[in-house]
């Protein structure tokens, strides 16, 4: 794994879409397809922009994973996530072979069907978030390193609700649902390549606690430094508390 570090979230996400065309292009020229994850938050909305303005990116050989969802919200919901990859990535784009999370099914059907279309060949590359609370996908600390099974029903803390109100996507703490269907962390780590793109100094304290203690499931995203080739994009404000000593180590600062 490596850090890199950039001035702020405008140059962050250029060269994290640079990046991701690249991952995407490797893969059809080798296989003929891409298979793709990609989230769905407030912090990936510039990286996405960044990446849909690339051209010559074939898209009608991309196949695209969704990362999370809430459970018992409609897809026209603000918030919802599906909603989010419609409006920032499928539309833009035209990526029509999508595996869009249902959160109104009975998440037991959902992630059968889901498992079973993911597990049927590798992952390409994997573009993810971190959570205020160290959270990858939605998993929660303490997040469940052991589990094998692609996605699962996870119970949402009060740190990564109380995120999704702070960003806008709810009116208060009580609108927030209480559980989600997410990839587990096991899955995300098969893919063979991990972009984590993360500005804003809001994840400044969890980019300290995943990057500069131990590798724990009480910072879920410090298993990223167990992959042999995951990125993590920060911006100046992102990275602000980590050590000098931690920056040396993992940084390669732009």
């Amino acid at each position: 794994m490596v850090l890199k570090v950039f001035e702020d979230k405008t140059t962050l996400a250029q060269a994290a879409a640079e990046q991701a065309a690249g991952a995407i292009g490797r893969a059809i020229a080798e296989r003929g397809a891409a298979r793709v994850i990609a989230a769905s938050a407030a912090s990936q909305i510039e990286f996405l922009e960044a990446l849909t303005a690339v051209p010559d990116i074939d898209w009608k050989k991309v196949e695209l994973f969704h990362l999370d969802e809430y459970i018992g919200l409609p897809m026209t919901h603000p918030a919802s996530f599906c909603k989010f990859l419609q409006e920032r990535l499928i539309g833009k784009t035209g990526i029509a072979n999508h595996h869009l999370l249902n959160g109104e099914e009975i998440p037991a059907d959902v992630i059968q069907h889901t498992n079973k279309l993911i597990s049927s060949a590798p992952i390409d590359v994997a573009f993810v978030g971190i959570g205020e609370n160290g959270h990858l996908a939605f998993n929660d600390p303490p997040a469940d390193f052991d589990t094998e099974e692609p996605y699962i029903v996870v119970n949402l803390d009060q740190a990564c609700r109380r995120q999704q109100v702070g960003e806008g996507w709810f009116e208060d703490l009580s609108a927030v649902p209480t559980q989600a269907i997410s990839m587990s962390v096991r899955q995300v780590l098969k893919a063979k390549e991990i972009l984590a793109v993360v500005p804003d100094a809001r994840k400044a304290r969890a980019i300290k606690e995943c990057f500069g203690g131990e590798i724990s499931p009480m910072a879920p995203s410090s298993i990223l430094r167990t992959h042999p080739n995951a990125t993590v994009y920060l911006d100046k404000h992102s990275a602000a508390l980590l050590s000098p000593a931690t920056l040396a180590a993992l940084a390669a600062s732009v």
